[in-house]
């Protein structure tokens, strides 16, 4: 049985999740195991998902993958890179031979050129001669400039969003030495961020309409849609009025050298992001405010989710210390009961942490802290520590 691994955030599940994991089966094999490593309830854009954690698990679950795993918080508001390479060491730890992942072009090899180039000493060196050069110049400006006088039109694959996540995933790959094969499934409908309408509309357009009350069923699956309206119902679903007030109120009682400690706060980053927090404006005005051409605003966007969360600079180096699992079907158990001696250990009931070491309980205390923030923009009860009670969704 082959088991393939995708990096998710299911912000919501919809057909076009639902294609892909139809469209690893149909290369790989009917009988092909889905691993998902999933965001948390907040995601590498910058921004808190619409429903949580386990609510989008579950809807994956029930429909076609096989055991959804939680990725850690410092992970998921990371750079791509980090995203990418904390993603794909719990994928190898947790048995997949394969990665999959969509893309506008489709173009593997195309992609596989563009990371071996990304990794290659004499590249990075030119990209930070040309940032060196021109102090507004970004990395990916830079990064796509010089690929572009190697390797020509391969390197319009970095205009891309799922294409850039997809370089970063092949490099994952290349430096772990994990021998897993690469599948790009080329992306159908609506881009990454596309606000088209289509048979697969984007992830973004359909949060759009949930977010205006609009009733978007048929661009989901019908288990996924039912989940969802069931949190609706329950008042389960993001409130970003209230997060935003949570999220101030935290950000508002730092200092200067609380934002020089956060994540990708080299070069005066973080001293930018705190001087922007003093204008007094909502969080995308106040990321806007620190953004440069070299500093993009997702990447203050997170920055400002670091500093409300606590997530520290080190906090996402090297790979999680455990696989926390949020759902599996029958094919998922038995995966886990076939690589109970995991490099990274699973963990199904919270409590367990406790036997991983301090390190694992600070990593799994941190995401339980975002998740009770998470919680205060609800309209529901009994959210406080959920973390710490929640078991698997059993499907």
């Amino acid at each position: 049985m082959r088991t393939v691994g995708i990096v998710c955030e299911y912000n919501p599940f919809h057909k076009g999740h639902l294609y892909m994991i139809a469209e690893c089966r149909r290369q790989l094999g009917a009988d092909t195991a889905v691993v998902c490593a999933q965001s948390g309830d907040f995601v590498q854009r910058g921004e808190a998902a619409i429903y949580d954690k386990f609510t989008r698990a579950e809807a994956a679950c029930r429909s076609g993958a096989d055991l959804v795993l939680e990725l850690p918080l410092p992970w998921c508001l990371s750079s791509a890179e980090g995203f990418a390479a904390g993603a794909l060491a719990m994928l190898k730890a947790a048995g997949c031979d394969t990665l999959a992942f969509g893309s506008e072009s489709g173009d593997l090899e195309a992609l596989k050129a563009l990371a071996a180039f990304s990794l290659d000493p004499s590249a990075v060196a030119e990209i930070r001669e040309r940032m060196d050069r021109d102090e507004t110049l970004s990395f990916a400006r830079a990064r796509q400039q010089a690929a572009r006088e190697r390797l020509g039109d391969a390197a319009e694959r970095l205009s891309e969003p799922n294409d850039i996540l997809a370089v970063e995933y092949l490099k994952a790959i290349r430096r772990s030495g994990a021998g897993m094969q690469a599948l790009a499934i080329a992306r159908q409908g609506g881009g990454h961020d596309s606000m088209e309408r289509g048979a697969f509309p984007s992830a973004m357009q359909l949060r759009a309409g949930i977010e205006r009350g609009e009733d978007v069923s048929d661009y989901l699956p019908p288990e996924a849609a039912a989940l969802f309206r069931r949190d609706d119902a329950d008042g389960k679903r993001i409130c970003r009025e209230k997060l935003e007030i949570a999220l101030l109120s935290r950000l508002y009682m730092l200092k200067a050298e609380d934002f020089e400690r956060l994540p990708d706060a080299g070069g005066g980053a973080g001293r930018r992001l705190y001087n922007a927090l003093r204008t007094d404006g909502s969080l995308e005005e106040i990321a806007a405010a620190a953004g440069t051409k070299r500093y993009t605003t997702a990447r203050m966007r997170r920055m400002l989710l670091c500093a409300a969360l606590g997530v520290g600079a080190e906090d996402a180096k090297g790979a999680p210390p455990y696989l926390r699992v949020l759902a599996a079907n029958a094919r998922g158990r038995a995966l886990l009961n076939k690589t109970k001696e995991a490099a990274i250990p699973f963990l199904i009931k919270p409590a367990s942490v406790r036997a991983l070491g301090p390190e694992a309980v600070r990593l799994f205390t941190l995401c339980n802290y975002a998740h009770n923030l998470y919680g205060l923009a609800e309209n529901a009860e009994g959210k406080m520590d959920e973390d710490w009670r929640r078991t698997p969704a059993i499907v």
